[in-house]
């Protein structure tokens, strides 16, 4: 491995054990609510829902809950320590709707047109490029159906620009969320 490659590897592992300290507080919730984010996003029964960027699992669970046994959760990550938490926390929840993802956003590789929402809560960077997982996206939703932002930092005005050039159409926010469609 290359000392720069390694350097960001390390630091992605360094960036890993932080983050779970902060997301399995058990305070975060009364401060961050995963469900009612998650119901301003649009998450509904029975939907087949795509979050990209699982982490540590945060939304994972919640989602799948209300999407509920008819619907299905694709979790996606790069990291690889994600995808082993997200699985120890479904396994301990006895959860059977949620299928993990080892890969970039920008290459899904699910079906054109086969999902109802998107979410992409906390991300301050997105492994592929924003422009790269945009047209990914907007090729595996179904039209008219909704792609969800957490509100973290920097432009809205410049986020909702970048996502109407990939062929979406802002549709307001609730809260911190921004909702545009496919």
């Amino acid at each position: 491995m290359r000392t720069k490659d390694k350097r960001r590897h390390d630091h992605s592992n360094f960036s890993f054990k932080i983050i779970p300290m902060m997301h399995d507080n058990p305070l975060l919730p009364y401060f961050r609510n995963p469900y009612k984010l998650l119901q301003a996003a649009g998450l509904k029964q029975g939907q087949h829902v795509l979050e990209v960027g699982c982490g540590p699992g945060y939304f994972t669970i919640p989602a799948a809950n209300l999407v509920g046994t008819e619907g299905v959760v694709y979790a996606v990550d790069v990291h690889p320590r994600a995808i082993e938490r997200v699985k120890e926390k479904i396994a301990n929840a006895g959860i059977q709707n949620v299928k993990l993802m080892l890969t970039s956003a920008a290459d899904t590789q699910l079906p054109g047109q086969s999902i109802d929402l998107v979410f992409l809560f906390g991300l301050r960077y997105i492994a592929g490029g924003l422009e790269n997982v945009l047209s990914e996206l907007h090729r595996i939703i179904k039209p008219g159906d909704v792609l969800s932002f957490e509100q973290t930092r920097g432009s809205a005005k410049r986020l909702i620009e970048e996502v109407e050039r990939k062929g979406f159409r802002y549709a307001g926010n609730q809260s911190r969320i921004f909702i545009v469609q496919g």
